[in-house]
């Protein structure tokens, strides 16, 4: 007969994520996991092979997270969908703010695969659309603008900022308008 476990796969990843947001993900060890469930770590054991898996668990689950922010900062209608993913990223880093580190303030340079091309896509087709401007100048754009959101998250992640929600938009709007009007006046190279 198989043995019950005593905690299921998803209590155990709620758990890694509640102690990620509580400590950091360096603190995030079989240890500190058996403790915050009450418990020895042998039970994460009995769902994941080495502490390896335990870790690409909690940044899947971070960045299903995250993707949340950014559908239900879309289905708001608030704002338009180019900055609502901005204003969504932002949110994400003042609301939780060691997953926000986790995801996109970690040495990235061994991972395959750096950013989510579909998302990246999406919004240079928005980018292409709204600005009329071709694809490779889109994607300029986009990482221009990416580097100037980034940065408010960051600083915002770290308690460097204090920004509220409208003072964060006006930035974005300002960024974006700024870019806009160079790109429209002939492009990324005329300075």
């Amino acid at each position: 007969m198989p043995r019950d476990f005593l905690f299921t796969k998803d209590e155990i990843v709620k758990a890694a994520l509640d102690l990620t947001r509580e400590k950091g993900f360096a603190a995030v060890s079989t240890r500190a996991l058996g403790e915050k469930l009450g418990t020895s770590s042998r039970p994460v054991f009995s769902h994941f092979s080495n502490m390896g898996e335990v870790q690409e668990a909690i940044i899947k689950a971070a960045n299903d997270l995250y993707q949340t922010y950014r559908r239900e900062e879309t289905a708001s209608g608030k704002y338009v969908p180019y900055k609502a993913s901005g204003m969504a990223y932002i949110r994400f880093a003042k609301e939780e703010k060691e997953l926000f580190k986790l995801l996109f303030m970690r040495d990235r340079s061994q991972e395959s695969v750096k950013e989510n091309p579909e998302e990246m896509n999406a919004l240079i087709g928005l980018i292409c659309k709204q600005v009329n401007i071709d694809k490779e100048e889109a994607k300029l754009f986009y990482l221009e603008m990416w580097a100037f959101t980034h940065g408010i998250a960051s600083m915002i992640a770290t308690n460097y900022l204090d920004w509220d929600e409208a003072f964060i938009s006006r930035a974005l709007t300002d960024g974006y308008r700024g870019l806009k009007c160079r790109y429209e006046s002939g492009g990324a190279g005329n300075d």
